[in-house]
Parts: C-alpha cells; structure tokens; sequence
C-alpha cells in the first residue's frame, strides 16, 4: 500500500469537506472516468503531434467537471505539457470591453503549471529553461551576452508570424538582460507584460521599449503564442483549461456579452478543428445548462451548436468521445464504493491497520445515505463525498465512537430508489451489501 503523505491528506480532506477538487492528491482517489481520461491522453498525443484539440466536458452540478478537470492537468503535467487554468467569472471571461478578457489572462499566466512547478507560479521557470539552455550554448562557444540577447532574437523569429511576436521575442530578451545584471526591476517588468498587467502602451514602452501590450481583444493571440514559445523551450505542448463555463450562460445577463463570447469560443474551435493552430488545447468544463440551454447556452447560437452537435447514435448507454463533446457520467455504485475506498485509505495515511470502519461499514454507509437522499446519491459525487468524509471526520476526532451508532435509525434502510447493480442489491429488510 503507498503511503501518503501528511501534505496531501489534510490537501484531500480539508478539500473534499468543503466540496472543492484537491489540487494535490488525486491520484489517491481518483476512480472511474478511464474511456474519459484515455480520451484527453489521445487529445495530448495529438497535440505533441503538432496538432490542436478542444473538449468541452458537460454534466450536471456537482458531477464531477472540476474533478475531471484536475485530472486531466495532471495526466498533462505528466507528459510534460505546460498546463494554466482558471475559473470564469463576470470578471474574468473570454471576451469583453472592460478588462474582463485581460483579468482572465492574467489568472491564466499567474497558474502556468510544469511538472516540476505542478502548482503553478511557472511563468518564470519557463522562461529560464529556454533562455538558460541557450544562454549556456552560447557560452561554451565563446559568445558574450549580447551575442546572447541577439540570438534570443534569431532563435524566436518563428514567433515574429504571430500576433506581436516581435514584442513578445523582445521582452524575454530584456528579461534576460535583467536576469543577467541583475536586475530585479526589469526582470519584473518583463514578467508584468507577459503576465498582461501593463494597462498601458506608454508604461510598457518607458519600461521595456515595446509597444503592444495584452488587450481584451488579443488574448487567444496571447496564448497561441505561449504554446509556440513552450514548444521551443522544450514541453510538449500548451494546455488550456477553464472552469465554470456556466458563468457566460446564465450569470451574463447581456445577450451581446453572452454571444460575444461564444463567438470568441467558435474561433477556437474553427481553429483546433480545421488545424490552424498547433501545440495548443482547450478544455472547457460547463453545466447541461450552459452547453444545452436554448435560449441562453451554446444552443442558442447556432453556428457553434451546430459544430458540437452529438452523435444521434450515441444513445441507450453507448458513447462516442470522438467528438469535441464529453458527458460526465453518473458513477456507479462500484464506483462510489471504491472512491470511498479510497478516501478512507487517505484518511489512514495508506495503512490498512488503522482504517476507521470495515469493507462493511462503506456498504452501511451507502445504504444510510441512499436511505435518504434516494437515486440523488449516486447523481451527485460532490454530496455524496462531503457526507462521508464528514463521517469519518466524526469517527476520527471521537476515539471509541461506533460507526453503526452513527449509522443507526430508520434511514439505515434504503429506499426503493436505489439503482440496481451488479454486486448491489436492495431489501426491505436488510441494508444494501457490496462485494467488491
């Protein structure tokens, strides 16, 4: 059994009581979701291909998107993709007038995730591996630092074909020439603009000789450039990953802002499809409201419903995530048994001597909650999580506390609700028994 560390249990349960996705220690409990994952491996092989890719992963609140999300950055880190992610919020979206677009980017670049940085605040790390390894072959051929901040310049040509490329080339030299007298100021300065928190183009220019900065309306520019430039520095690719799509839907009341937005996510989505871009892909994670909403969600704008429509021959259980479009899945039983599996062997730091209740006790549990919350326990992970971990919570800070105590009383018997399952079965009489 692996040991976990005292870091990334009180990361997963202090997370999971308050019904939030850990960033750390997922792996200790993550279950089910294989076609789904095998799926986002096939995206990122595409994208270390030169390719581009988009999903857009839906499912009802509390299903498990944020989860799914995680995941997936991390099966990316692993294959040494640079990863940012964020939130949307009325603040921080993918087009608008007011710096909303530019707060978004700016929450993206300060996320800039790497393997070795797996919790962000990469963006300068990045930066120096490509400029260190250069900076070091040139050395050993004799070459000066301005030899050096010349070459920075040749080798980032590639870049100068994008949207301010030229600029963008610039600033890492003159976060090299910082870095190499020195000096703070002009490195931070450098990370400020490529970070997209310059608001003007004569603070830019008096700080770095530049004269572009990252707007509203050049973000996406932005952000096919860093995936360009993480390319060189020696990643595989750039992963773009944003939660929450629901705000655009339904809390931007503006439907010019909505459909600006949308038109904003069709442009990438024409671009990963048709191959206009390489090295980068998306992830947008929403509710059934935000992707299937007829007069707020993608559905009301048709060239982009259009483009996701599902395959009509995916019905009656079977799937095809082939397509830029993944549902989210209720768990199953077996699922939720093994997640809760899991969580108590978090909970136990990985020692099977010191569990807090038995196989039996996880299959009582389930019983007790269906007992009350019906088909509705098996629908919404997040619920069904924060109940158990507030369980165990109470059995651990109680010593000598009986977990059929705590699960005594009418609700111990499960309603007729209960889905049917191999392993599972319901009675009337007793509680629901597991066999894994």
């Amino acid at each position: 059994m692996v040991q976990i560390k005292s870091r990334e249990r009180n990361a997963i349960i202090q997370s999971l009581q308050a019904g939030v996705v850990p960033r750390i220690g997922l792996q200790h409990i993550q279950v089910g979701r294989k076609d789904e994952i095998n799926a986002i491996i096939t995206d990122l092989d595409r994208i270390t291909d030169d390719g581009a890719t988009i999903r857009f992963v839906i499912g009802r609140y509390g299903s498990g998107k944020s989860f799914f999300l995680n995941l997936s950055r991390l099966v990316a880190l692993e294959k040494q993709f640079v990863v940012v992610q964020a939130d949307i919020t009325p603040d921080r979206r993918l087009h608008a007038t007011g710096g909303q677009a530019r707060a978004l980017y700016t929450e993206l670049m300060h996320s800039i995730a790497t393997r070795a940085k797996p919790e962000g605040s990469a963006l300068a790390s990045v930066i120096e591996r490509w400029v260190s390894d250069l900076d070091y072959r040139l050395k050993q051929e004799g070459k000066g630092d301005a030899e050096v901040v010349h070459a920075i310049h040749q080798e980032l040509l590639p870049l100068q074909d994008l949207v301010s490329g030229y600029d963008f080339a610039s600033v890492i030299g003159r976060y090299y020439e910082g870095f190499q007298r020195g000096d703070d100021i002009l490195m931070s300065s450098a990370l400020r603009w490529l970070s997209g928190e310059y608001e003007t183009k004569t603070e830019a220019r008096n700080d770095l000789g530049v004269r572009t900065i990252v707007r509203d309306q050049n973000i996406y520019d932005y952000l096919k450039l860093w995936a360009a430039f993480v390319r060189m520095a020696g990643y595989a690719g750039l992963i773009v990953n944003l939660d929450e799509m629901g705000v655009l839907s339904h809390r931007l009341n503006s439907t010019q802002a909505r459909n600006a937005n949308y038109e904003m996510i069709l442009r990438i989505v024409n671009d990963c499809l048709q191959g206009s871009v390489s090295g980068i892909g998306f992830i947008f994670a929403g509710t059934d409201e935000f992707f299937a909403d007829p007069r707020r969600g993608i559905a009301s704008y048709e060239a982009l419903a259009s483009r996701l429509n599902e395959n009509e021959f995916a019905v009656n259980g079977l799937k095809d995530i082939s397509g830029p479009v993944i549902r989210l899945d209720n768990l199953t039983p077996e699922d939720l048994f093994v997640l809760f599996h899991n969580i108590r062997n978090v909970f136990s730091r990985g020692d099977p001597s010191v569990y807090l209740i038995p196989d039996d006790g996880i299959t009582r549990f389930m019983g007790h909650c269906s007992g009350v919350m019906g088909a509705e326990f098996y629908q919404t992970p997040r619920e069904a999580v924060k109940k158990f971990v507030g369980f165990l919570s109470v059995l651990e800070q109680n010593p000598g506390t009986r977990w059929e105590d705590l699960l005594s009383g009418p609700s111990t018997t499960p309603s007729g609700d209960i889905p049917e399952s191999e392993g599972i079965r319901g009675n009337d009489d007793d509680l629901v028994t597991f066999r894994l």
